[in-house]
């Protein structure tokens, strides 16, 4: 059962708990996952795992390969492994902080498209199957709470 969720729930809840200046230790709760150990490249952090900004890339690019695969075997296509590549830039907002306003990945078949049934549907349809790309796409509303250690809450900004 390794990664299975153990509930129909569509929440997704993961804990993260801070193991180091800047690493996390993650964990899927639900799931019979391994912990995910993340951490922020040096100077801040000493890069001992994936970094926020890795780990958004890895998602978008991993739901945009599951998705075409998906859409491929929709269309009862047996499609050979693929390979997804990401490449994106940090660049600096008008407040000079880093953001990543693009991202460009490329999915490599090992298929000639010739030989997929139905190739032009799928590529017509597959991101829209991508629930972290449509999410990234349309903008995620994410509500942030701080409590402090007497239970205390406070909104940022607020």
């Amino acid at each position: 059962m390794t990664g299975s969720t153990k509930t129909d729930s569509p929440d997704i809840r993961i804990l993260l708990e801070q193991e180091g200046p800047y690493a996390f230790r993650v964990d899927f709760e639900g799931t019979d996952l391994e912990a995910l150990h993340t951490d922020e490249p040096a100077p801040l952090g000493a890069g001992a795992g994936p970094n926020p900004s890795a780990i958004l890339l890895t998602s978008i690019a991993n739901c945009l390969g599951a998705s075409l695969l998906f859409a491929l075997r929709k269309f009862k296509n047996e499609p050979g492994p693929i390979r997804a590549e990401i490449v994106a830039r940090k660049e600096r907002n008008a407040e000079g902080r880093w953001r990543i306003p693009r991202a460009e990945v490329v999915i490599h078949l090992s298929d000639k498209a010739a030989d997929l049934e139905h190739f032009d549907r799928v590529i017509a349809q597959f991101e829209q199957f991508c629930i972290v790309t449509q999410s990234v796409r349309d903008g995620v509303d994410v509500a942030v709470r701080i409590v402090d250690a007497d239970g205390v809450s406070r909104t940022p900004g607020g």
